[in-house]
């Protein structure tokens, strides 16, 4: 299968092009760099079937080229992380709707396969736990730019149905809970790379809030896994599926659980969300999916433990070189948003 990428060079889409590389499959990719990195598959250069493209996915020529070479679309580009979505929310907006606009116009030519990646903050304020595909989407008022990410995905999701219903190109959206491992970057405010480097840094571990909000956390190898069997599945257009771990855990025992597993000495601090994201964010108390349909479709779903993901990523991160000055409690410290 010849398979292309958008934001290949993420951090889910670089281990993404790894498992279909070693699957046998072509591999293409694209990125224009802005959240990814060129490290991320720097190693993969030259390997048999890969080739990729430092642009972006709004160059419509260079996406019709691409798309119609391939197979099957994973299309993965997207604005990401809560620090981007707060700061730039015209950037989110126009990356994610426009973006996927752009992938699903080359698809409909030749009725190209697209995976499109959607998310669960577009349960938003659900309590109707665990989230189930079919369920009512609750989300916040417009005036709080907290939601336009969850409001893009969720438009992304009813266009790529609408060109399912519509003009028969088979689509299929998969809604990623938090997807963690190796190579996530804490630059955007991802929780546990942050947590893992500031517990080796030995700095504070900085829990937003109460810290009593529940997450679950899947490993990026399960979630690939998941995505490279979807590609195969028989009957996965128009489908809507869920993928994430389904074991939860509060932020103040992920925070022990890193310090436990570095053998750090850090202090766990709190800081209110506003610190961070200015006056009146919103965020969600739990997000639990469930799993059953992605089990039911494909007979597979993540379950690597915490414990054993959270000392991969310590290992990544000793290894890795970089810079390792993280933000302090003051630097976290945001403008207020305009809310009109």
């Amino acid at each position: 299968m010849n398979v292309l990428i958008t934001g290949g060079a993420g951090f889910i889409g670089s281990h993404l092009a790894e498992r279909c590389l070693n699957d046998g499959w072509k591999v293409s990719v694209i990125d224009d760099l802005s959240t990814g990195s060129f490290d991320n598959i720097a190693h993969l250069k030259g390997a048999p079937g890969f080739t990729y493209t430092l642009d972006s996915v709004f160059n419509r020529s260079v996406m019709a080229e691409l798309v119609d070479s391939c197979d099957l679309v994973f299309h993965l580009a997207a604005a990401v992380g809560v620090r981007l979505i707060v700061e730039s929310p015209v950037r989110t907006i126009e990356t994610n709707v426009g973006g996927t606009e752009i992938v699903l116009s080359a698809a409909a030519k030749k009725r190209k396969h697209v995976v499109v990646a959607s998310t669960s903050e577009v349960y938003g304020k659900s309590t109707a736990l665990p989230f189930h595909e079919d369920a009512d989407l609750v989300l916040g008022p417009t005036t709080k730019g907290r939601w336009s990410y969850a409001a893009s995905k969720a438009l992304d999701e009813f266009l790529a149905i609408a060109y399912w219903n519509e003009k028969r190109v088979p689509t299929t959206i998969v809604r990623l809970f938090n997807t963690v491992g190796p190579r996530q970057s804490a630059r955007y405010g991802m929780v546990l790379p942050t947590f893992v480097r500031q517990a080796l840094a030995g700095k504070p571990i900085t829990v937003f809030g109460s810290g009593e909000q529940r997450r679950c956390f899947g490993y990026v190898g399960d979630v690939v896994e998941a995505l490279v069997r979807i590609a195969r599945a028989p009957g996965v257009a128009g489908e809507v599926i869920n993928i994430g771990n389904d074991c939860e855990i509060t932020i103040n025992a992920l925070a022990q659980l890193v310090k436990e597993i570095t053998g750090s000495d850090s202090e766990i601090a709190h800081l209110p969300y506003e610190a961070a994201y200015g006056p009146g964010f919103e965020d969600m108390f739990r997000r639990l999916p469930s799993v059953e349909k992605l089990k039911r479709l494909v007979g597979f779903r993540p379950q690597t433990p915490l414990g054993k993901i959270v000392a991969m990523l310590a290992e990544y991160e000793k290894m890795r070189p970089g810079d390792w000055a993280l933000p302090t409690a003051a630097q976290w410290r945001r403008p207020a948003l305009v809310e009109a």
